[in-house]
């Protein structure tokens, strides 16, 4: 778990954003950020909840999916991540915090938007792991346009939706045969599927596709013992952030939140650990807000 020896203000506990330039070419590393996001490298602290349990994270590499491999490792999970090769550096890094922990690690370099990709990866995990617990459909792709439905073109829609929705899809459906009772599906969707904001018009609308699709994955599998829950992050610090929004736009990023700041990966990991875990046993077809006190409803 998060280690909870020093409260500390919410609101003050991580300095604001730093407007990293726009040098940075998407899909962005972490390494290029001026303020390298917190992941729980140093913080997070396991206590068994997921021992010996085998984990597939899409997007793993940085952000979010990295933070959430370090969680699931240090809980005992052995973990497969993938990413893009643009992203294979970030990967390794990941990589190597999960063997840190004394977890098996295994990277995957995957275009998701390819179908038989997804495929590919269920089939490196199984062959590595032998089955699988936890899938964490976490991949996505933005790009913020300040001009809305009109700066959109067809090519930018077909792949915010081939990346954020098809592949989920795509990825739990060859997942499916290896899924057991007591497996965990997870998604990640947003704030922006219930409060959409106009510059990222395409990506809010394939976050409100994610949890829909877990709603009623959720009851379809309910009678296989397979829990699907979802994770609706607000404003979040990854190199996804100055890879896809304007200078002016990053530096007050995450000011909209009640909290008034973004989040770091590390305070989204422990929602993501609880919906893998058999602490949330009962728990399915629902989306967890871990948004800064932004309503989802």
């Amino acid at each position: 778990m998060a280690d909870q020896s020093t409260r500390r203000d919410p609101r003050t506990q991580y300095p604001g954003p730093v407007a990293d330039g726009d040098d940075i070419e998407h899909p962005g590393r972490t390494s290029q950020m001026d303020s390298e996001p917190d992941h729980g490298e140093r913080t997070y602290r396991g206590s068994g909840r997921l021992t010996d349990t085998a984990a597939v994270i899409t997007g793993g590499d940085s952000g979010i999916g990295r933070a959430v491999a370090i969680a699931f490792a240090r809980e005992g999970a052995d973990v497969l991540i993938t990413c893009l090769p643009d992203e294979e550096e970030d990967a390794k890094a990941t990589a190597a915090l999960v063997t840190d922990a004394g977890r098996r690690a295994e990277v995957v370099l995957a275009d998701l938007t390819v179908e038989s990709e997804n495929a590919r990866v269920v089939d490196q995990a199984v062959a590595a792991f032998g089955r699988i617990d936890v899938l964490v459909c976490n991949a996505a792709y933005q790009m913020s346009r300040d001009g809305g439905l009109a700066e959109i073109d067809t090519a930018q829609f077909d792949r915010v939706l081939k990346t954020n929705v098809y592949a989920l899809f795509w990825l739990c459906k060859a997942a499916l045969p290896h899924l057991g009772p007591g497996a965990s599906i997870i998604t990640t969707s947003s704030v922006q599927a219930f409060q959409p904001s106009p510059h990222l018009l395409d990506y809010a609308a394939s976050k409100g596709a994610i949890v829909n699709f877990t709603k009623g994955l959720a009851l379809d599998l309910v009678d296989r013992g397979i829990r699907v829950n979802s994770v609706a992050p607000g404003p979040v610090w990854t190199p996804l952030i100055p890879a896809t929004m304007p200078p002016d736009k990053v530096k007050s990023f995450g000011a909209q939140a009640p909290l008034g700041r973004p989040a770091q990966p590390a305070e989204l990991a422990p929602t993501y650990v609880y919906l893998a875990s058999q602490e949330s046993g009962y728990v399915t077809g629902e989306t967890i807000a871990v948004t800064g006190g932004s309503p989802i409803t």
